[in-house]
């Protein structure tokens, strides 16, 4: 299975079917993105898709940098691939993108888990989709 089909199934898996969000996954935005993704193999069935999310430049979405579509399959919840995979992705973000801060537009009920990740809230929480969410903001370090 190629990258960006795996990288889609499992969006629109978790994100439209799990979540009952009806929404344009295909956005455009991550054809200016990078992609950070979790693999796993699978004897007979190759590589699985676990995880992933995707970085944007400063400018398109917000001022800063940002990361967003951070999801997990539901197999792995509680693992600690999700901890694992926002730490990844921020190291390579500032990377990409060094001296600037990273924005993140977080389902509200996860403001805790992104809070243990360095991000502060900013504003009020806002509707995106039909799901409460929170501007949340790391840093440049």
């Amino acid at each position: 299975m190629s990258g960006l089909y795996a990288l889609m199934q499992l969006r629109q898996q978790v994100f439209v079917v799990e979540q009952a969000c009806a929404y344009l996954d295909a956005d455009g935005a991550d054809l200016q993105a990078h992609h950070q993704m979790g693999w796993q193999a699978v004897p007979g069935a190759g590589p699985v898709l676990l995880a992933c999310a995707r970085i944007l430049p400063p400018g398109l979405r917000y001022p800063q940098a940002s990361i967003g579509r951070v999801v997990t399959a539901p197999s792995v919840r509680g693992s600690g691939l999700g901890r694992e995979l926002m730490q990844r992705t921020m190291q390579h973000c500032r990377a990409l993108h060094p001296g600037h801060g990273i924005a993140i537009s977080a389902q509200a009920h996860l403001a805790r888990f992104y809070g243990g990740l360095g991000f502060v809230a900013e504003g009020d929480v806002y509707d995106e989709d039909g799901i409460p969410h929170l501007k949340m903001l790391a840093p440049a370090s």
